[in-house]
């Protein structure tokens, strides 16, 4: 079968398409004939080797898939192995797509819509009549969490990223207000953006001093959700009294975790966020469909951030 292969780590030039033999499916494993697989940022962190997870060579990237396994459509969590005609994913990680969703949402949903879900539920509690500040608001995650907190009653929806069409569509999405994610004094022009008072959660991923600035702006008991580091930068180092200064909270989230909670947390997620999607009240943003042998440009546009919403790739071609 055709699959991406890395032999080596580093950025998009390692990405390499390849003739490998077509994997098995061991007991409570399914063996995936993929229709799409799903490209996201974290891909990018595990052709560097930089992940929080660490990788082992050769290895075939992509955590997630949709195709038909035993006659059911489903969308997994493969861990590797995605960026292929086939795949193989753990029964436990396997759940059925219902007709009304299209691939490109299935997919959507399963890391980036779940980690909405995740942040907004239990990261950060949000509850009803508070301000949201979300970071890269045309991506994948952070589209949907734009939909979602509105969806869910917060007072104040406010988006950050990084070009003019970038913040016309957070605002499409439902946001209160967009402002540039460059903006130099970027915790005054949060605190403005929510009428000059303190914010009351902000969803980060992008490190450096987006986050320090993210951190100067949370009103008493606000909470930041750190779940990304796109920038590659760290942030100043927080000193618990600061804290203490305004009773601030932060969170880190990693979905992976998700699976030792008790009860299966990604299928009520998946089932609400499913629910949401055919009755229209959110939607995953196409990002764009790219070929198999094309994923090594999917990867260069997603690190210059050229790209919004959810990035597929086509087996087929």
């Amino acid at each position: 079968m055709r699959a991406i292969q890395i032999t080596e780590f580093g950025g998009p030039e390692v990405l390499t398409v390849a003739d490998l033999p077509e994997p098995s499916a061991g007991p409570g494993h399914l063996l995936i004939d993929v229709s799409r697989a799903g490209v996201n940022y974290a891909d990018t962190h595990q052709a560097e080797n930089s992940y929080l997870q660490e990788s082992a060579l050769p290895l075939v990237p992509g955590g997630e898939v949709v195709g038909v396994a035993d006659g059911r459509r489903v969308v997994a969590l493969t861990g590797t192995g995605g960026y292929a005609e086939r795949a193989v994913a753990p029964e436990a990680l396997a759940w059925d797509v219902p007709d009304a969703i299209d691939d490109v949402t299935a997919l959507g949903m399963i890391i980036q819509g779940a980690s909405a879900w995740v942040l907004l539920r239990r990261s950060v509690h949000l509850a009803a009549g508070e301000s949201v500040v979300v970071h890269a608001a045309a991506g994948g995650v952070g589209s949907l969490a734009v939909q979602l907190a509105k969806a869910w009653g917060a007072g104040r929806v406010i988006a950050t990223a990084s070009s003019e069409e970038k913040r016309a569509l957070a605002l499409d999405l439902g946001a209160d207000v967009a402002i540039d994610a460059n903006e130099p004094d970027l915790r005054d022009a949060l605190v403005d953006a929510n009428g000059g008072r303190r914010v009351d959660v902000v969803l980060e991923m992008t490190g450096g001093t987006v986050t320090d600035q993210s951190l100067r702006a949370l009103a008493p008991f606000g909470r930041l959700a750190f779940y990304g580091m796109a920038s590659r930068e760290e942030p100043a180092a927080v000193r618990p009294a600061t804290l203490l200064t305004h009773s601030a909270t932060i969170a880190g989230m990693w979905l992976a975790h998700v699976f030792q909670l008790p009860g299966d947390v990604m299928r009520t997620a998946l089932d609400e966020l499913f629910g949401l999607a055919a009755t229209g009240r959110i939607r995953v943003v196409a990002g764009g469909e790219y070929a198999l042998t094309d994923a090594r440009r999917a990867h260069e546009d997603l690190r210059a951030r050229r790209t919004t919403g959810k990035l597929v790739l086509d087996p087929s071609r």
